[in-house]
């Protein structure tokens, strides 16, 4: 059965740019114009993966990324015309999964969209060999793709629960950034710094939410990160 992915950018001729390649490529296309329409696909559950602009009238983006993040986990691309550093870092922490700059080559967004579906494919399939991993009263458990603790889930993104099922399977191992992105994104991981950073802020900040502020993931200064 072919990926259903969602196109969401006010530039219809963007739109339908990225939907040619997309469809060539054997995906299902939806095309949306605005931050509503991008927010019913995944109140529907409808989509596999969705492609969101940051810059559009009314709800932009970041808005409407940070509204998908309290529900759903489906992986997020975001595009947009700003190139700064922190405009980049500011879309990851809003809890994308990748991002491109504006004017961008279809054929590297298209490899991007494969390799996002590649892994939520394959954190989906794997299976634990033991039930769950215990930090304390935190339960990590890979078979279901869920953290919690108690009863309570703390909702992570793929990328994020792939990064803390890294570091809480090899307990004491210190992983560099480049490391973590090797292992979790499966490729180079030169010049991924930035990105890792953001993950794992973003991770701490829900696990301190659950946990009461105790930080499970510790930084060895100058090396990476690690859980004892």
């Amino acid at each position: 059965m072919p990926f259903e992915i969602a196109i969401v950018d006010d530039d219809k001729k963007i739109v339908d740019l990225i939907g040619i390649y997309l469809t060539n490529e054997g995906f299902n296309v939806h095309k949306a114009y605005d931050g509503n329409e991008a927010l019913s696909f995944v109140k529907n559950d409808s989509v596999d993966l969705l492609i969101l602009d940051v810059m559009m009238p009314g709800r932009d983006g970041l808005e409407v990324c940070r509204e998908i993040r309290k529900k759903s986990t489906v992986p997020i691309l975001m595009l947009s015309a700003k190139v700064e550093d922190i405009d980049k870092i500011h879309g990851l922490m809003t809890g994308a999964d990748d991002y491109m700059v504006k004017p961008f080559n279809p054929l590297e967004l298209t490899a991007r969209v494969k390799a996002l579906l590649r892994r939520a494919t394959i954190l989906n399939r794997q299976h634990m060999k033991a039930d769950s991993i215990f930090i304390d009263s935190l339960e990590i458990n890979k078979a279901t793709h869920t953290a919690k603790i108690g009863e309570m889930q703390v909702k992570l993104t793929s990328l994020e629960f792939a990064i803390l099922y890294l570091l809480a399977s090899n307990r004491g191992r210190v992983f560099s950034t480049e490391d973590i992105f090797e292992n979790v994104w499966q490729e180079d991981g030169f010049g991924a710094a930035k990105t890792v950073m953001v993950h794992i802020s973003n991770l701490r900040e829900k696990l301190s939410e659950a946990t009461g502020n105790r930080s499970i993931i510790q930084t060895v200064w100058g090396v990476g990160y690690k859980i004892e």
